[in-house]
Order: C-alpha cells, then structure tokens, then sequence
C-alpha cells in the first residue's frame, strides 16, 4: 500500500514539474518573437548618413543635430541620421565624389569644390558677386539656386539647399584694407581656386596658394603677410595670434551645397521625401540665421579678445573694388555667359 502510494506521488511531481515546463517553454517563445519584432523594425529603418568638415562648434553641426532630431522624431524612426563631422569621412571633393557615386548619402561642400561637376559654379566665388548676404541667400533661394541645383541633378545629387559658410573677409600683418591700392604687393594665401587668384592679381596683390593646416605656420614665419576668410572661422583658428589688422570686406559670400545622393532621395516615400525636404530648408535657414550671429560675435571677439585692430568697409568702399575689378568680371563673363551674371546682379537692387 505504502509502495502504490509512493509511486502515485511520484507521478503526481513528475506531471507537475512537465506542466510548469512546458509553460516556462512558451514565455520563452513569445519573449523571443517580441525580440524578433524589436529586430525587425530596426533593421528595417534607412539610414543617411552625412558627412561634413566642419568642427561639432560650428554652425553647419549644431544645425544638422536638429535636422536629425526632427528626421527621427516625424519618421518614428523609420529613418536613422548618423552624422560625420571633421572631415572624418574625407575632405569636400572626397565626400562630394562619395555622394555622386551613392557611397555616402549626404555631404555639404562648398561651392567651390562644385565647378568639378558643373563649371560655372565659379561665379559664386566671384568678389562683390553679391552686395550683402541677405542678396545672396535670395538669390540662392530663387533661380540662381534652381539652376545650379539642375546641374547637380545631372551629377546624381538632389539638393537640400545652400547653407551658409559666412562672409570672408580680409586680415593683415601690416596695415588695413580700405581701398584696392593697399593689396598692393600684399603676399595673401589663397585657396586654389584660379578665381581667388585672379581676384588678388587684378589688384596687385601676390596671391600664394597654401592648404588651410599650414596656414598658421604661413602667416608666423612670415610666408604670407595676409589670408582670408569667415570672421567665425577666423577667431577659431586663432589666426589673431599672428595677425594685427581684420577688415571687414565682405568680398566673397560663401555657400556650402546640402547634396544628397539622389537615387536614395528617390528611394524614400514620397512622405518621408516631403519630411527630409522640409527639415533640409528649416536647417538651411537656421544655419543662416546662427552663422550671420556667430560672425558679429567673431568680430566682436576678434576685437575685444583677439587684439586685432577692425574696421569695416563700406558700400562705397566696396564698390570702388568692383570697380576694380572690371577687366576680371569681363573675363569670366565671357566664360560663364552673360545670362548668369545678370541673373545674380538682378538680387543686388
């Protein structure tokens, strides 16, 4: 009796234990499918990833971090932005190739890098091409815009918009620029650019070109006397260190293009083409308004802080370059056409 009795509670554990298993065993399952679905969805998201040379504290990054965040955030990540800032991924012809070829999705060079895929890109560095920036972001908002942004469609790149890299302007190590005679002789690194080149030469300057990392260097052991650029860019090269006067001449109104491989903008649905098309023209104006407030506060700094001696020229004071620098413009309307010209020169009334 006490034998039957042993066995059948035996057999009572045994059922017991089995049951409970088989439970255990279907928790297991679902966590795993929900596991599964998590994959899923991940996997599923586009990524874009864009690529920049601009240090985290400019402008151009601060911007493109909202761009992501609102991206993110509208597509219910359905779309991952990962973004490459410090030339991490390569310089502005690098990623410019990258993204003509669809290794890389996003990038934003400057103009200037462009004339490799569309010639006339080189009138946006023409000197005095616009009278102020409020000239240029209309014009590269309107037609001027429209028409470069066909030439890049033809290169496979759809194009965001035109972010601003800020207004260059001039230092020296010897005395201000106020008219075109005081370049005279002026020993200025240049980017190598043959429009930046003529821009000094027709004034009589003597334009050295020299890549931007030795530009320091350049201007301490006295290989060049003078350089140009953005003010922000300016102040955070500390370039006042081994220069003494700034003149704020405004020559050249610098853009970068906010390009995207185009067959990957054709890939996306049409909302979340109206989305990334959206938040490319937000970020655009954005980066305007900071990069126009992060000059002033350049200037301010490069005065205040820096030591440099500032001073502003005039409408009057920049028209007399212009006017100098007739035989250039004659030159390069000839090779970029007349039509263009005027179709920027009409913004500047």
């Amino acid at each position: 009796m006490k034998k039957k009795m042993y066995l059948l509670i035996t057999s009572l554990v045994l059922l017991s234990l089995l049951l409970v298993g088989c439970g255990g065993g279907n928790k297991s399952t679902n966590n795993q499918n929900e596991a599964s679905d998590t994959t899923k969805t991940n996997t599923g998201a586009v990524t874009i990833k864009i690529g920049h040379v601009e240090p985290e504290d400019r402008s151009t990054h601060k911007t493109l971090l909202d761009f992501k965040k609102n991206v993110e955030e509208q597509t219910n990540g359905d779309i991952i932005v990962e973004i490459y800032p410090n030339a991490s991924l390569g310089g502005d012809v690098q990623l410019t190739e990258s993204v003509a070829m669809g290794t890389l999705d996003v990038a934003l060079p400057s103009s200037s890098v462009l004339t490799t895929y569309a010639e006339d890109f080189g009138i946006l560095d023409m000197p005095y091409l616009f009278k102020n920036s409020e000239s240029a972001f209309n014009a590269l908002d309107g037609d001027v815009g429209k028409y470069f942004d066909e030439k890049l469609a033809d290169q496979g790149m759809h194009n965001l918009g035109y972010t601003y890299n800020g207004p260059r302007s001039t230092t020296t190590n010897n005395k201000p620029i106020e008219k075109p005679e005081d370049l005279k002789g002026v020993k200025v690194r240049v980017m190598e650019s043959p429009i930046f080149i003529d821009y000094y030469k027709t004034l009589g300057a003597n334009p050295t070109p020299m890549s931007f990392n030795e530009l320091y260097t350049g201007l301490q052991q006295g290989t060049v006397d003078a350089q140009e650029n953005p003010p922000s860019l300016i102040f955070a090269n500390k370039f006042f260190e081994v220069q003494e006067y700034l003149s704020v001449d405004e020559h050249v109104h610098n853009f970068l293009a906010f390009v995207m491989n185009k067959a990957k903008f054709e890939s996306l649905t049409p909302e979340q083409q109206e989305i990334i098309t959206a938040e490319g023209k937000k970020c655009v104006e954005s980066q305007r308004k900071m990069e126009l407030e992060d000059n002033e506060v350049a200037i301010e700094k490069l005065e205040t802080e820096g030591g440099l001696v500032v001073n502003r020229l005039s409408e009057e004071q920049k028209n007399e370059f212009k006017e100098a620098l007739k035989p250039m413009y004659d030159k390069y309307r000839e090779q970029f056409g007349a039509e263009l010209f005027e179709m920027c020169e009409k913004y500047n009334k």
